[in-house]
């Protein structure tokens, strides 16, 4: 059943803001005084309505519609609210004699108990501060942002993070609006009716028997003669049994109830029935200058303080001009709830429970044993029970009711939970089931609900008022039709009293007594009354929600003898939060649906997203923070998240941006810059402190050091310090806002603009920042004697200077006063050692870092150290030993083998002084980077240059193919030289050896190039048609001699080097000169991946045996050399054409070493970017073919190369893409693996293609061959109607369409990117469940730089295996400690990107970050 409101048209408002009554009033002519509290329910009856039809109990009832309502009689007028006599001031007199309104005990509840209830709270006056602040200045409305609040106070907001200045003030805490506070009230999807009911038209049984006797016609001997029960009943019967006399020997058990009894049958004359609930919710509200009693049990518990009660008598309501005399200072009023703050027998007139619901209560009670009365049986306790409970406990509270008080005016609203009605709602629902799913023949589900309900109507009415009291079969035919008979209809009949009994072998229900000289009987009969008028008001509602089924009224329809009327708007309007008060609807849909995440963020600022409007909110928020200081950072950032949305879409008024300006002027913060905050400072898991932030376990004093040490880091950094500086200042001040520390704030506010910084600290001595420690240290001492005041500041500044240098002997100093002299610092044990940079050879200490950090590699180089090359050299190995091995796919030479073995002697010492030395950086050999940059190839071309070299120790094997090489898959016919298309061997299979050498276009960050290791397949992806074809197939050229043509290095060792463009036709080779300054190349143009595959190279041949081997320790077996079981897997290639017939398909396996990932447009991660390696389109034989990789074997170090070098075929010049490649920490392979799920596969390429089209088509419009597409459009449109010409008249439809284009492809590139992150998602999807086969991040390099010709590379590796979540930068000398978020952080924008990612299996433990010696662990016995 529907239970909203279905309002008819309404009424005219009354005076904007005035209160109105609780109860509709009716109109009386000539009546212009309000109605006397003693006559308040009138002393002359209605108007009887007109009558119903006498046939009362026949089987047939229809809905007759009322007719139009009687005129009133002047003399009497239905109830209407007085001004100020209410029901919680002064002593109301008896309303009308006799009507049992009042405590039949004789107590006044009208009064209070004693006066201090007229001064609670008195002493807490909103308007003192700290005893000397006289009131609050009210701010005016242009302060607010043309918002009407007054009570702010500066001082008070300013510090609402002080405890004690928020004790002195007293604020009575959060708030609501009249809108909330109207949700509050009651559910909003019930509804609430004030309900009237009159006597029915029936005549009784005994019509015929002298009047009923009343205390109006009682002597008052009579109404003394029996003491009073202990229960004040609520009902118009006599307190006490008539006298039996032959006057009044008449059967009182059948007299009908009068009009009075119908009337307070209502549980309270403010009381208002809910159809959904089948209860009562007592509901009243008025303007006084004086507050409601409150009941102890709340007075004796914690509460939020009162409003300020001196302020509230000031204004009447905050609503309409008449209530507030001096003008209207609030936009609307501010409620406070207090909950079960107002006892219910403290109300005028007070409410009581009835027997029957405290019979209940006590029965519980006594189960819980709260209560002990031995001699009562609890199962069948009557109401003279009751009466002796209620003796031993007549102090007892009431139902205790919820305040709501508004704190800028005398308004205030009491309100009741729901009051259950006299039939449990469980029953009652479970009746309305019932008779809707199994109607009657001809009858719908709701006729059948009605006629039921109509049905127990009649049979009240007829014991009621027909003195009725025979049993009633409920076997009978018509009850089981209307009503039937089940254990729900028993508990119904149960609750309204009735008995069951069996008769004449059949169920029988005996009514219960009535009788009004009997406590039962006087019950029962309240109880039938109450259930009459709820059952009644409840098939009204029913029949008004469901008219359409009754609109055939008869001759025999049911007449109801209650009408209703919508409570809503009446309280409404009382409280503020009518629609013609408060606007709804003001937000878009657009708005609402953005806004519907921040419901929290609506209700804790007091109002609701329905009834916004700009005044409103900013009201909401200022009072918020006005009575609830402590919350003010939530308030604000409630307010900051709305407004951001409204901002985002354009929609956001400016008094409120004006606002959230003002408030961040007002150094208000969020919640988010509390975190920012927190993180700034160094807090978190992966901070610096490595420390959770938490206000209880959290010292003060560790805040101030963390603070401290942040200031210290922004001295020694040049180019960020002032910003870091000033964040870290910000985040103190805001934590220590956020703990409410005074301390802390306190030493925020001396040192804020105070703090000294390095310029200030060099100021302060008056000495250059190029001054040496000892001139420093001597100055130092001459200004101490020269100003001994100024000691202070003067080692303040010395401190600085020490942290900014990093100065231990400057600390000592200061420490000690004596000159120390020169320190050595010794650097952390535990920290891995650094690498001097020789020149240009950044990208080589990285290398060499890398390789230290790999456990296994480590400990089969450093043995090497010990190596005799005198023997090496002077070993004679024949031809037959020097064919048993292969490296790279060739056979090597005794010359390459004697080189290496010095390359891996270098190696060795180098990784013993990185586990030994002391000192934080180690310097590499000349003659170890010579031998790591170049190659054995290099060297002999550039002897040969010379004029020859001495090959006696050369074979025939040499540095070419063993043997003819065999086609490999992808050869292609020959191709003219100067042909710019790929050549084929750049796909799979080995290079050729060139006897021409060509010069090397782009080596720094290039594609991986075929140095002497590479017979495997480590080559580019050929998805991306802007890769730089290779101009040759050698990759390395003739250096420039070290001495003239070294590339210089910028202050951070950035490598400057000299790019050269790429020729269509290989130009001439230079004349080289005589002499060995080429020997050392450090200026050369390298690749890092050349280098690594040259250093691979010797590692693998030096540690060759030829002592015994036999042919499985060659090249055949791939596992047998370290270098291929960390770092080689295997992959099979699938080359197919478009009909894919035998002949045209072609497979082969190889070793790999890198899997190339094309890096060319941003917003794809690491995966896409494999995607592209793994299925591609290759040229091959004049034709597009595809080229299908999958991976066999993995190592267990995965090395992913991002080639970030890229060749602009327009101006035929390389660049370096900046874009950025996401990855996280752990990678999973699954997918490519050769043995994946087919299935899964195909359609993951599928999917895969059409990503990559939805990502090509947004480049093509976004970049475009001349510029972006849409912002051509726009300029050209801008152009066109800019031009102001009488010869030239611009076409307007030309502009139009050009309009139309530019707004066409803006709405393609949005259609583009949310269906490509669809695909992107739905493509992740299939492979979720891969996760088998998983890699963790271990090593990350960075290369820094706009250009592909020079730049500075630094490297990441993460600490294995102790501290996973931490990472160690290597830049040359310098090793710091780093969090994973700068590892992992997003590059865009920045010219330092990765460009070689490093995987570790899970669970291999090949990686070992940090190696050093550690003395305490020699066996000292």
């Amino acid at each position: 059943m529907d239970n909203k409101d279905l309002y008819k048209p309404r009424r005219p408002l009354p005076t904007p803001g005035a209160i109105p009554a609780q109860r509709p009033n009716t109109p009386t002519p000539g009546a212009s005084t309000s109605v006397a509290p003693a006559n308040f329910y009138g002393m002359n009856k209605a108007p009887p309505l007109p009558t119903r039809p006498n046939a009362l109990g026949t089987s047939h009832t229809a809905y007759l519609a009322p007719e139009e309502p009687p005129s009133y009689d002047p003399s009497y007028r239905e109830p209407e609210l007085i001004t100020e006599e209410s029901m919680f001031e002064e002593p109301m007199p008896d309303l009308i004699p006799n009507n049992n309104w009042d405590d039949k005990n004789g107590t006044n509840y009208g009064g209070w108990d004693s006066a201090s209830q007229w001064d609670y709270n008195a002493g807490s006056s909103w308007t003192q501060e700290g005893g000397d602040r006289k009131g609050y200045s009210t701010v005016a409305a242009k302060a607010a942002g043309d918002i009407l609040i007054d009570a702010r106070d500066d001082y008070e907001e300013k510090n609402w993070w002080n405890a004690s200045v928020r004790h002195k003030c007293q604020r009575p805490g959060p708030g609501m609006l009249p809108t909330v506070l109207s949700d509050e009230l009651h559910d909003t999807e019930h509804s609430l009716f004030s309900v009237s009911a009159t006597v029915p038209d029936i005549k009784s049984h005994q019509s015929a028997l002298p009047p009923t006797p009343t205390p109006s016609n009682l002597s008052r001997a009579d109404q003394t003669s029996t003491p009073p029960p202990a229960r004040a009943a609520w009902t118009t019967t006599p307190s006490s049994p008539p006298p039996t006399t032959a006057s009044s020997s008449h059967d009182t058990s059948s007299i009908p109830p009068t009009e009075d009894d119908v009337r307070t049958s209502i549980p309270h004359p403010n009381a208002y029935y809910c159809p959904k609930e089948n209860g009562w919710v007592i509901l009243s509200w008025k303007s006084s200058s004086v507050i409601p009693p409150l009941a102890g049990s709340f007075e004796n518990l914690p509460h939020l303080p009162l409003p300020d009660q001196d302020r509230r008598k000031k204004v009447d309501s905050c609503i309409g001009d008449a209530q507030q005399p001096f003008g209207q200072t609030n936009k609307t009023h501010h409620f406070h709830k207090y909950e079960k703050a107002i006892d219910s027998h403290k109300l005028t007139p007070p409410f009581r429970q009835e027997e029957w619901e405290a019979m209940e209560n006590v029965k519980q009670r006594r189960r819980g044993q709260t209560i002990v009365m031995d001699d009562i049986d609890i199962e069948n306790l009557s109401p003279e029970d009751l009466d002796m409970a209620d003796r031993e406990d007549v102090e007892e509270e009431g139902k205790l009711l919820d305040l709501y008080m508004c704190c800028q005016c005398s308004f205030y609203c009491v309100v009741s939970s729901v009051i259950p009605g006299v039939i449990p709602r469980k029953s009652f629902d479970e009746f309305i089931r019932d008779k809707r799913n199994n109607p009657q023949p001809g009858r719908t589900g709701e006729q059948a609900v009605a006629l039921g309900f109509e049905t127990l109507i009649m049979i009240i009415e007829n014991k009621l008022w027909k003195g009725e009291s025979r049993l009633l079969r409920a076997n009978r035919s018509s009850f089981q039709s209307k009503v039937g008979w089940n254990s729900n209809i028993k508990r119904i009949f149960d609750a309204l009293g009735f008995v069951e009994e069996v008769y004449d072998n059949e169920i029988a229900l005996r009514p219960p007594s009535t009788d009004i000289n009997t406590p039962e009987g006087r019950m029962h009969r309240r109880k039938l009354l109450r259930a009459w008028v709820e059952i009644s008001a409840w098939v009204a509602d029913f029949r008004r929600i469901f008219a359409s089924h009754f609109k055939a009224p008869g001759p025999r329809s049911f007449t109801l003898h209650v009408q209703l009327s919508s409570a809503r708007e009446m309280y409404q309007e009382a409280i503020g939060a009518h629609p013609d008060q408060i606007p709804r609807g003001e937000l878009s849909d657009t708005l609402r649906t953005a806004l519907q995440p921040f419901s929290k963020a609506w209700h804790d600022l007091g109002l609701t997203p329905m009834s916004y409007t700009p005044e409103l909110l900013g009201f909401g928020y200022y009072a918020q923070c006005r009575c609830d200081p402590a919350g003010t950072v939530n308030y604000f950032s409630y307010l900051s998240d709305i407004l951001n949305v409204m901002i985002e879409l354009g929609n956001c008024p400016p008094s409120l941006q004006e606002i959230l300006l003002t408030e961040r002027s007002r150094d208000r913060f969020t919640t988010e810059d509390l975190l920012s905050a927190i993180k700034v400072l160094g807090f978190g898991a992966d901070g610096p402190l490595c420390v959770e932030y938490d206000d209880a376990d959290i010292p003060e004093s560790f805040i101030e050091n963390a603070w401290r040490e942040c200031v210290k880091k922004s001295w020694k950094d040049q180019e960020n310090g002032a910003a870091q500086l000033r964040d870290a200042t910000q985040a103190f001040k805001i934590l220590a806002e956020a703990r409410g520390s005074i301390a802390l704030r306190g030493i925020w506010d001396s040192g804020k603009d105070k703090v000294m910084n390095p310029d200030r600290a060099y100021d302060t001595l008056e000495v250059p920042k190029d001054v040496d420690e000892f001139m420093l240290i001597t100055i130092y001492n001459m200004r101490m004697e020269e100003s001994p005041s100024q000691l202070e500041k003067m080692r303040e500044a010395m401190q600085v200077i020490a942290e900014v240098r990093d100065s231990e002997r400057l600390r000592q100093f200061i420490a000690t006063g004596r000159d120390p002299g020169e320190i050595v610092v010794l650097t952390r044990p535990d920290l891995p050692r650094g690498l001097n940079q020789l020149g240009n050879t950044c990208y080589l200490n990285s290398l060499l870092q890398y390789f230290y950090t790999i456990k296994e590699l480590r400990e089969a180089v450093t043995p090497m150290s010990k190596l005799d090359l005198k023997s090496v050299e002077d070993e004679k190995l024949s031809d037959d030993d020097l064919k048993r091995h292969r490296v790279g796919g060739r056979l090597v030479t005794r010359r390459e083998i004697i080189r290496s073995k010095k390359f891996i002697n270098q190696l060795a010492d180098l990784f013993f002084n990185m586990e030994y030395s002391e000192t934080a950086a180690v310097t590499p050999t000349i003659e170890l980077a010579k031998l790591a940059l170049v190659t054995s190839r290099d060297e002999e071309e550039d002897e040969a240059d010379k004029g020859g070299t001495d090959s006696s120790n050369d074979t025939d094997a040499t540095l070419v193919d063993d043997g003819p090489t065999l086609p490999t898959l992808t050869e292609a016919p020959p191709r003219s030289p100067q042909s710019l298309t790929r050549s084929p061997n750049s796909v799979l299979g080995k290079r050729p050896r060139d006897n021409e050498r060509q010069p090397s276009t782009m080596d720094l960050d290039s594609p991986v190039p075929q140095s002497p290791s590479e017979g495997y397949a480590s080559l580019p992806s050929l998805r991306g048609s802007n890769s730089p074809p290779p101009m040759s197939q050698s990759s390395s050229s003739k250096l420039p001699e070290a001495s003239s043509s070294m590339s210089q290095a910028d202050i951070d060792g950035d490598v400057v080097m000299r790019a050269t463009s790429a020729p269509t036709k290989p130009p001439p080779l230079p004349p080289r000169k005589s002499g060995s300054d080429s020997v050392m190349m450090f200026g050369k143009q390298h690749d890092v991946a050349e280098c690594m595959d040259n250093c691979m190279f010797q590692i693998e041949t030096a540690l060759l045996k030829f002592d015994g081997v036999d042919e499985s320790q060659g090249e055949g077996s791939d596992k047998t050399s370290v270098v291929k079981r960390l770092f080689y897997g295997k992959i099979r290639q699938r080359l197919t054409g478009h009909q894919q017939t035998r002949s045209s398909i072609h497979e082969k396996e190889d070793l790999f070493s890198h899997l190339p990932v094309n890096v060319i447009e941003d917003g794809v991660d690491i995966y896409d970017g494999l995607s592209g390696y793994f299925d591609d389109v290759v040229e091959f034989d004049g034709e597009k073919r595809r080229m299908e990789v999958s991976l066999v074997d993995l190592p267990p170090l995965l090395q992913i190369q991002l080639q970030r070098v890229q060749f602009n075929r327009d101006t035929l010049q390389p660049y370096k893409s900046q874009a950025y490649v996401k990855f996280g920490e752990t990678i999973y392979m699954d997918r490519f693996m050769e043995n994946a799920d087919p299935q899964k596969k195909t359609h993951a390429k599928l999917i895969q293609s059409e990503l990559n089209s939805c990502r090509d088509r947004v480049r093509l419009l976004l970049e475009g061959k001349d510029g972006p597409y849409s912002s051509a459009l726009e300029n050209t449109k801008e152009f066109l109607a800019k031009i102001d010409d009488s010869y030239v008249e611009p076409d307007s439809e030309l502009i139009s369409h050009l309009n139309d284009e530019s707004n066409r492809v803006k709405a393609e590139i949005e259609e583009l990117r949310k269906r490509t992150d669809c695909l992107k998602e739905e493509l992740e999807t299939i492979w979720q469940d891969n996760t088998k086969i998983a890699y963790e991040l271990t090593s990350v390099f960075i290369h820094r730089g706009s250009s592909p010709s020079w730049g500075h590379y630094f490297f990441y590796s993460r600490h294995l295996p102790g501290s996973p979540d931490s990472w160690f930068k290597y830049n040359d000398s310098d090793v710091t400690v780093v969090s994973k978020d700068e590892v992992l952080a997003d590059t865009t924008g920045s010219t330092a990107n990765p460009y070689l990612l490093v995987f570790a299996r899970k669970g291999s433990e090949v990686v070992d970050t940090v190696k050093r010696f550690d003395p305490t662990m020699l066996d000292l016995s």
